[in-house]
């Protein structure tokens, strides 16, 4: 595995994880770090854990071996009081949103403000609208449901939701999956202006190479069971690798290239 840089601090450290489920190895002897104000990018074919891999860092899921540090701290060995005030640090966003269908918009970003911050629920729903407003969305999108909302706003009430706790770390996972090439270059400059603006990290579950192209610091590429490397974009994509080079040297990844070089140009 290459690209780790000495001098910067690894907020997130993976080591030797393994992720089993029966006699099946998604995962084995898989090692990662994640550094401090970094865009991480997360890459695989289909089956290869990636949201695996997130739902273990975040702690949704029990590795069956290894260790997951999260500042400093291996996450499965704290006490539930020490790991809930550490998941505080964290705001993730799942493939669908994961939107609770029952509460509106500024009620599903205001019950993490609530249940972890414990505020009264005006103060609550007061910042949810701050968030609301971070996250892009008009002050009126606040009164609706879920099953109101277009796929983008979806996307970003989930966004909005995830930041409530003013968290240190973002996860996402497959943000832009579903959005309008429009809405989904939008996200992604959101994700930039987001990460710029609070020095947020974020580890970043995608296959849309454009994001790829235009968020992230650094890739890393799951297969065989572990990241089989982690570098910067252009590094990675010259690795001597089949999927690597069907996926970023294919016809959908040169058109992103492409793209991306076209936008570096303009600037």
């Amino acid at each position: 595995m290459t690209g780790q840089d000495d001098r910067a601090e690894a907020i997130i450290v993976v080591r030797n994880l393994s992720n089993r489920f029966g006699t099946h190895t998604v995962h084995e002897g898989l090692d990662l770090d994640v550094l401090r104000g970094e865009i991480l990018g997360v890459v695989g074919g289909s089956g290869t854990g990636k949201s695996v891999l997130l739902r273990s860092i975040v702690g949704l899921r029990r590795p069956s071996g290894g260790e997951v540090r999260i500042f400093g701290e291996e996450i499965q060995s704290l006490s539930p009081d020490r790991r809930s005030q550490l998941e505080r640090r964290s705001g993730v966003l799942f493939q669908n949103g994961a939107l609770f269908s029952s509460l509106t918009v500024i009620e599903n970003i205001a019950l993490p403000l609530i249940e972890h911050a414990g505020l009264a629920r005006p103060d609550a729903e007061h910042l949810a609208e701050v968030k609301l407003a971070m996250a892009g969305l008009p002050k009126k999108s606040g009164r609706l449901y879920p099953s109101e909302l277009s796929g983008g706003m979806i996307k970003r009430a989930a966004l909005a939701r995830a930041l409530a706790l003013d968290p240190d770390l973002l996860f996402l996972d497959e943000p832009t999956a579903g959005l309008d090439p429009i809405g989904a270059a939008a996200f992604d400059q959101l994700l930039l202006t987001l990460r710029n603006a609070f020095n947020l990290t974020v580890f970043l579950v995608t296959h849309d190479l454009d994001t790829l192209y235009t968020t992230c610091d650094r890739v890393a590429v799951l297969s065989q069971k572990k990241v089989l490397v982690v570098d910067r974009l252009d590094v990675v994509a010259a690795a001597d690798d089949p999927w690597i080079k069907d996926y970023f040297h294919g016809p959908r990844g040169r058109a992103a290239q492409q793209a991306s070089e076209a936008v570096h140009k303009e600037s």
